[in-house]
């Protein structure tokens, strides 16, 4: 058994506001108590999510960010892209992001094509072995995840993606700082 499933399970058998105090304090009042069990909830999706995402990193051979690579350039496969693009969305050195794609067209999954108006320039794309080979593997998931949520009500999707974009905002707007926390 996972540590997503023993925890799922510990938090179903508990009810799903009782012993739910680790990080969100002890207070007994009932809008709290709703707050911590949804915040709870929250941090067990993402902790299988987490997983999911070690998994298929494992079944492809393929540490994080060439995923994210091949997710961005699957997205939209009309799109052309260059690698400084690549490199602003990942967050990395030119350098680093000039691995990542060296190692991607090695094992089939990207190809570079010159720019036909600049020759100085590249496009990025996915191949489709690329496509096949992240469908093969994601497939079941996205369609587990479609059976999650097809029969919601118009009232429950929004409340589900009015709460993900207000967590969304809450996470984005923590500053990181870069004081040493201090010890008692």
């Amino acid at each position: 058994m996972t540590d997503v499933e023993t925890t799922s399970r510990r938090t179903a058998s508990t009810g799903p506001t009782d012993g739910v105090t680790y990080w969100y304090g002890d207070e007994p009042a009932d809008r709290r108590q709703r707050s911590k069990a949804v915040l709870e909830a929250l941090r067990i999706y993402r902790a299988a999510e987490v997983a999911m995402r070690r998994r298929t990193r494992d079944s492809m051979s393929m540490g994080e960010n060439e995923l994210l690579v091949l997710r961005y350039l699957l997205r939209d496969s009309t799109r052309t892209v260059r690698p400084g693009e690549l490199t602003r969305y990942l967050g990395l050195s030119t350098a680093s992001t000039t691995a990542i794609l060296d190692r991607l067209e090695r094992s089939g999954h990207i190809v570079r094509t010159a720019n036909p108006d600049d020759r100085r320039s590249i496009f990025i794309s996915a191949t489709p072995r690329a496509d096949a080979e992240v469908r093969q593997t994601l497939g079941n998931m996205h369609d587990r995840m479609l059976a999650a949520v097809i029969d919601m009500t118009p009232d429950e999707s929004a409340a589900v993606i009015a709460f993900l974009q207000r967590m969304s905002d809450a996470v984005d707007g923590v500053a990181v700082d870069t004081r040493a926390v201090e010890s008692p």
